[in-house]
């Protein structure tokens, strides 16, 4: 029977993911900030398999199915329906974010420079309504890069073994960080500097090498106990995250707690799966469809906003607040559970309608694109014969025009007096 433990790692980290971004207290969203999101690319670094050394394309098949392609269909869903929305209040030009930025209409320009930046360089999304797609990115470049340093670095005949490839893959990546952040530089053509980038690889290298030493590591109340202290202690001396504008500080105080957290997380879930029973089912669910609760959560929201906008008597505008409303209801403002309930149930149930009536129906996109096609054939033939028309009603309409004008001047011929 398969191993659930990293199912349920993978849906307490999400439902962290969520509840960092609902408007929960701060000293709790600083404390998961921490090792959440780091948690999936340990994750990723723990089940990378080196039989993909031998056989790259099939790696780069699979990160592209599993990540470029549901980031390039829902950017330009929501890059399509964009402007749509100021109609409606979910997005204005009057309520924004937390400092006060707000995004605007696309013109033209801006609607095909940000396709370009979508299919490209997997940027240039909806800032709001897809604020976590750069996990898609980050994820997606870090594989790839962790996949050629290690074929690189394998090539060495002086490491021996792949433990010793992982190690020498975090200390060049780490040493890489180091440098980027005390010179302030960007990795060339990466979005937003590519600081996550590296370190993705970087808690890859490590996820690589607790499954080698796993054994080594007691998994006990008492080590757990130690990360919870040390997690509690970076909260509040040194609060830190995978954010893209990270300084030496920052960066310095994030991969160990970081560990602690993910330790912590594997010890609870190890927890859960012997306890057995509906919460471990309903958790082996949320693991195993993390990717739609990453890219919809945002979206969700918006149903609790608008719940808090009627119970508060707030303008409608306010529902375009990101990532939730600003505006405390009292000291403690308990709507940010509400907001994490929706946050991760309604990206699921969409997906599991929608998958029913994929299995009912054929919606598959083969389907869909060839019933496009057809309506669109009927809206060209239907557009083809009404400017015909046109053209011969116009056509009609001149040739009257010019034998009026030639009854007029045949009439006022001064020959014909």
């Amino acid at each position: 029977m398969r191993d659930a433990t990293f199912s349920v790692l993978k849906a307490l980290a999400i439902i962290l993911v969520v509840l960092s971004h609902a408007g929960a207290p701060g000293w709790l969203s600083d404390f998961v900030f921490i090792f959440h999101v780091p948690a999936f690319f340990i994750c990723a670094g723990y089940f990378f398999n080196t039989c993909y050394l031998d056989d790259e394309k099939t790696f780069v098949g699979k990160r592209v199915r599993r990540l470029y392609l549901p980031f390039l269909r829902w950017s330009v869903f929501f890059l399509l329906i964009h402007n749509l929305l100021f109609y409606t209040g979910i997005l204005n030009e009057q309520y924004g974010n937390a400092q006060g930025g707000v995004l605007h209409p696309y013109t033209w320009h801006a609607f095909f420079q940000r396709l370009w930046s979508i299919v490209f360089n997997m940027s240039g999304y909806d800032e709001f309504l897809c604020g976590s797609f750069w996990f898609f990115r980050a994820l997606f470049l870090s594989s790839l890069a962790f996949l050629l340093l290690f074929k690189l670095l394998r090539r060495n005949r002086s490491l021996t073994t792949d433990v010793q490839v992982a190690w020498s893959i975090l200390g060049i990546v780490f040493a890489l960080t180091m440098w980027k952040t005390l010179g302030g530089l960007h990795v060339t053509g990466v979005a937003q500097g590519g600081y996550r980038e590296l370190m993705g690889v970087f808690f890859m290298s490590c996820g690589f090498l607790y499954r080698r030493y796993q054994e080594r590591v007691p998994m006990n109340w008492k080590v757990a106990a130690v990360c919870v202290l040390l997690l509690v202690s970076a909260c509040v001396f040194f609060p830190s995250s995978m954010s893209w504008q990270a300084d030496v500080v920052h960066f310095l105080s994030l991969p160990l707690p970081a560990l602690a957290g993910f330790y912590l997380l594997l010890y609870v879930s190890k927890k859960l799966v012997c306890a057995g029973g509906v919460l471990k089912r309903g958790l082996i669910y949320i693991g195993e469809h993390t990717l739609y609760v990453f890219a919809f959560h945002l979206v969700a929201f918006k149903l609790v906003s608008a719940v808090k906008v009627a119970y508060c008597g707030l303008p409608w505008q306010q529902v375009g607040c990101h990532p939730v409303i600003h505006e405390k209801t009292s000291s403690f403002d308990f709507f940010f559970l509400l907001y994490l309930l929706v946050g991760v149930s309604v990206p699921l149930l969409w997906n599991a309608a929608y998958r029913r009536l994929c299995a009912r129906y054929d919606l598959s996109l083969g389907t869909i694109m060839l019933f496009v096609a057809r309506i669109g054939g009927r809206v060209a033939l239907f557009s083809v014969a009404c400017m015909r028309m046109l053209g011969v009603k116009m056509w009609e309409g001149a040739k009257s025009f010019i034998q009026g004008i030639k009854a007029i001047l045949n009439a006022s011929n001064p020959n014909d007096e």
